[in-house]
């Protein structure tokens, strides 16, 4: 999502075609960190990554700026930046105030919501269960699903009028993001598909109660197995399982 989209869309955006060199290298680089590419405490030298995304020293370091206003940077004065560390704790931290505000905009957007509501989230979930019926472990794939389960995600919460809300939701599924790829190279199963239809049909029904208990159990499950996982693996740059779980 480029910076300019943090308060239209919380999870994903129409388009992230960058504008400028700067948005260009942003991108870039915050896939990467998600990605785990960049393994978190990592030092990110300006010197040494400005050729690999092919930007000036300049540019670079105001791409880095936005990732630390994103908390995947942080930045100690003129010491130079590094990949924002993780823990269970940040994860824990991170997955109590999602909960908080998510269900929030998910009650608000069930209540706000009118047919065309609806219509885009029928579109969202069919978008995302034909990639889930023929999903394998090819890298194209998961980034296709991984699209749409984030578009499904934007429309439970497309009829929520706050936009401050929107914002800081998106800031903690970003950070959710990072976990994910342990997540992502578990040998746990899951029926990541059931999850999403027991959700989906919820929000239908216009049933706030077991929607909000069904996104809360999918949400923590991918939680539970990031912190099942030793904290110093976390710390790691992973490779994807070709097993991998789709985690929510």
């Amino acid at each position: 999502m480029l910076p300019s989209q943090k308060f239209t869309a919380a999870f994903s955006a129409e388009s992230e075609t960058p504008r400028t060199l700067v948005e260009n290298a942003y991108l870039a680089l915050r896939q990467d960190i998600i990605e785990g590419k960049h393994a978190p405490g990592t030092r990110l030298r300006v010197e040494h990554l400005k050729d690999d995304y092919g930007v000036g020293a300049g540019t670079l370091r105001e791409a880095l700026s936005l990732l630390v206003s994103d908390a995947l940077v942080v930045s100690e004065g003129q010491r130079g930046f590094w990949v924002s560390p993780i823990s269970h704790a940040d994860i824990e931290d991170i997955t109590r105030t999602r909960l908080l505000l998510e269900t929030e905009a998910l009650c608000a957007s069930i209540r706000n919501g009118n047919d065309d509501w609806e219509a885009g989230l029928v579109a969202a979930f069919h978008r995302l269960t034909k990639v889930e019926e023929k999903l394998n472990s090819t890298a194209q794939r998961m980034r296709e699903w991984e699209d749409r389960n984030r578009g499904f995600h934007e429309a439970l919460i497309a009829a929520c009028d706050s936009r401050w809300l929107r914002y800081l939701i998106g800031i903690l599924y970003r950070q959710s993001e990072r976990y994910r790829r342990f997540a992502l190279s578990s040998n746990v199963r899951r029926d990541i598909h059931a999850e999403h239809t027991e959700l989906f049909e919820a929000a239908m029904q216009r049933d706030t109660k077991r929607a909000t208990v069904a996104l809360e159990k999918h949400i923590r499950a991918t939680v539970d197995i990031i912190c099942a996982t030793p904290e110093e693996a976390l710390q790691k740059p992973v490779r994807r399982s070709t097993r991998a779980m789709l985690a929510g």
